[in-house]
Order: C-alpha cells, then structure tokens, then sequence
C-alpha cells in the first residue's frame, strides 16, 4: 500500500513537470511521458506507451488529459488517474489564467512575437520526434505504409474531417485483419 502512495505522489510531480515545462499540447508530451515512465521510471513499456497514444486519439478529449490518465491507471489506479491528470492540467491552467491578464498588453512587443515563434519551432521538434519514436516501435508493413499514407493524405491534401479518416483507418484494419486471418483457415 505505500509504494501505491509513493506512485502516486510521484505520477503527480512528474505530470507536474510535464505540464509545466512542455508547450504544444499532447504530442509534443508524449517524448517526455515516454522518457519519464518507460525509460526512468521502468512503470510501462515501449508497447505500453503506443497503445495509450492510441486509446488517447481515439478518445474524446485532449491527447495530454487523455494519455495522462491512462498513464496514470495504468501506474497505480484511479488514484493515479487521478493525481497524473490534476498534474498535467494544473500547470496550463495556472499559466493560462496569468497569462490571460496580462497577454493584451504584450502581444505588440516584438520579443514576445519572437518568443512565440522560437516555441512554435520547438514544438514542431517535438513533434517530429513522437512521430518518429512512434513510427520506430510500430511494426512495418505494406499495409500499414498505404494505410499511412492514405490517411496522411486525406487529412493533410484533401482536408476531410480526422475522426472520418480514423474509422476509415480502424474499418480498413479489421478488414485487413479478417481477410488475413481468413487466408489462413
């Protein structure tokens, strides 16, 4: 019962610091949740990690709630469900509600344009690395490279709607899936 304690006393610091030091949403925390639980911590595994990423797509909501809560159950329960989702919303919105008052005032200042724009890039080498983390773990196959690029296509050129293009994806799998399987019987 207390190493459940100290887990969650520890999910809620290090979703803290997570919440605290990372801009850009979801994506770009996924880096430093992997860092933190899978290669620190040892809490969850690479396959771990992949598969909250994509119950937390999936899932309404924002993909930082989402992954720290299931990071967090998966830790140590609901309290830690609990503890790791206060974490990673309590720095954002304490940031947000200072900013808030004074943002108005200091948008005209060209080192807080720059300063935005410095963020916006490191954001974006964020996320590329969670692309390129994630495309590293998955597996690799014809399939999934059409399916990939498919989908990228759809969202990026074609401009459809993402959850259209998710079960399109998720359809296209089963089907996948069923037709493999049923080669085999």
């Amino acid at each position: 019962m207390h190493q459940k304690k100290q887990r969650v006393w520890e999910l809620l610091l290090v979703f803290l610091k997570i919440g605290a030091f990372t801009f850009g949403g979801g994506y770009a925390m996924i880096p430093l949740i992997q860092r933190e639980m899978v290669d620190n911590k040892k809490w969850i595994s690479e396959k771990d990690i992949l598969d909250i990423v994509a119950i937390s797509e999936s899932t309404p909501g924002p993909i930082a709630v989402n992954a720290a809560t299931f990071v967090g159950y998966h830790v140590a329960g609901v309290a830690g469900a609990t503890a790791a989702t206060f974490g990673v919303v309590l720095p954002a919105f304490c940031i947000i509600a200072c900013l808030a008052a004074i943002l108005p005032k200091l948008e005209q200042l060209r080192a807080v344009q720059y300063a935005f724009w410095g963020i916006r890039v490191g954001v974006l080498a964020l996320l590329l690395r969670a692309l390129l983390t994630m495309y590293h773990s998955c597996q690799k196959h014809v399939f999934a490279v059409c399916i990939m690029l498919a989908a990228f296509a759809c969202v990026a050129v074609l401009q459809m709607n993402t959850i259209v293009v998710l079960l399109g994806c998720a359809v296209a799998g089963v089907l996948y899936t069923m037709a493999k399987e049923g080669t085999r019987s």
